[in-house]
């Protein structure tokens, strides 16, 4: 079996973070059933363009995999009703939705418990459920710049800057995936259930980790760093080689002096302005020049084969691309294969939650209400005349 194989998990969710979270369930195998509104068409994800056709996206495959999906209207009775039966045979019931949302729909402990003492819910919202914002919309985007990263990010000078992926996205499903677990265990041991508030924004916050901890306790000012540079840590940022970029991070004292040597320097070493970390970061401004003119004069095979027979921490500066043809990519398996009918065999990154064996057989995302059968049928046992009932009561809304 697989890990989670034991767990079912009911998804009121759209687009990112919450298909986020709940795709690094389903691959080490929770079922995920993922409840999508008829009257919106589903998940929005379905319509990101530009790898999009019909109901069908690029986008929404990278996130849904190995789900199942219902059409179910939670704005009507009939729907609610549904609903709640699924929360009788589930673990637990996620949602990523406005702060102000879960309580409204009935997705909270307080309101569902009598259905199901043990039930979790799992609520991952933009501003959580308390607080003056908990009933904005937030986006990642928007995050980035509330939580303070756009002001840490790009160069110095420059315009606030929104980091390439949607980290704030990602990271808060991967909390809200680890939330449910621990909920779900505790709910196994303790025969009760409980809500789970988590924030995006609380997640943008606590990543702030180390810079926060030094402004609160020192007045320590985070600013924007020349070349990525670390805020303590010299050298540790990129260098311009003659054809590209790389990274080089001296992040202990022997590294710092092979470097010295890597780069016929060895004199740097015992360069009174540069012997310890405090030193070299007090000098800063003096000694990144003189690697930068040193690094910028080969290309980048002359350095990177150097400092790896150094064990001196490095790398290049891919693109996407070149990031998904390293070796190291395919040596830990970091892609999975699914077939689709529209799009063929298709490719995403694969998970990186790995407990004992990953799976080998990835199903592709569902199509919208592609499971309803099997849900409504085999799984609530409703017979033709309460899906009759059902529908005709607006549970399943009007395709």
């Amino acid at each position: 079996m697989l890990p989670l194989e034991d767990v079912r998990i009911v998804a009121v969710e759209q687009y990112g973070a919450g298909p986020f979270g709940t795709v690094h369930l389903a691959d080490p195998g929770a079922e995920v059933i993922k409840i999508e509104d008829p009257r919106s068409g589903g998940d929005v994800g379905r319509y990101v363009v530009p790898f999009q056709e019909g109901e069908d996206s690029l986008f929404f495959e990278t996130f849904n995999r190995n789900k199942r999906s219902l059409s179910l209207d939670l704005a009507t009775d009939s729907g609610q009703a549904v609903l709640r039966d699924l929360v009788r045979v589930s673990d637990a019931i996620y949602s990523n939705l406005r702060g102000d949302i879960p309580q409204r729909l009935g997705l909270t402990y307080e309101q569902l418990r009598h259905v199901n003492p043990r039930i979790v819910c799992c609520a991952l919202t933009g501003f959580g459920m308390t607080g003056p914002r908990r009933a904005e919309p937030a986006y990642d985007y928007i995050l980035q710049g509330i939580a303070g990263w756009m002001s840490l990010t790009g160069e110095p000078g420059g315009p606030p800057t929104k980091s390439g992926l949607s980290l704030v996205d990602y990271c808060g499903g991967f909390v809200a995936a680890l939330a449910l677990v621990c909920g779900v265990h505790a709910a196994r041991r303790d025969g009760h259930g409980m809500d789970c508030d988590l924030s995006l924004f609380d997640v943008a916050v606590s990543m702030l980790s180390y810079p926060a901890t030094w402004l609160l306790n020192r007045g320590y000012e985070p600013v924007r760093t020349a070349q990525s540079a670390h805020p303590s840590l010299v050298p540790f940022q990129n260098f311009e080689t003659s054809d590209g970029w790389i990274v080089v991070g001296c992040a202990k004292e022997k590294f710092w002096r092979r470097l010295t040597e890597v780069v016929e320097r060895p004199d740097l070493a015992d360069d009174p302005r540069f012997r310890d970390f405090t030193l070299r970061r007090e000098n800063r401004d003096v000694l990144i020049p003189i690697l930068v003119e040193i690094l910028r004069a080969r290309p980048t095979s002359y350095w990177l084969p150097r400092l790896a027979a150094a064990g001196i921490p490095s790398g290049p500066v891919n693109t996407v691309d070149q990031a998904l043809r390293e070796p190291q990519t395919a040596a830990r398996r970091m892609l999975v294969e699914t077939e689709h009918e529209r799009w063929g065999l298709l490719q995403a990154p694969a998970s990186p939650v790995r407990v004992g064996t990953p799976r080998g057989d990835h199903r592709r995302a569902p199509h919208r209400n592609e499971d309803a059968e099997r849900v409504l049928r085999d799984l609530l046992g409703y017979d033709e005349a309460r899906r009759r009932a059902l529908e005709a009561a607006g549970a399943f809304g009007q395709d």
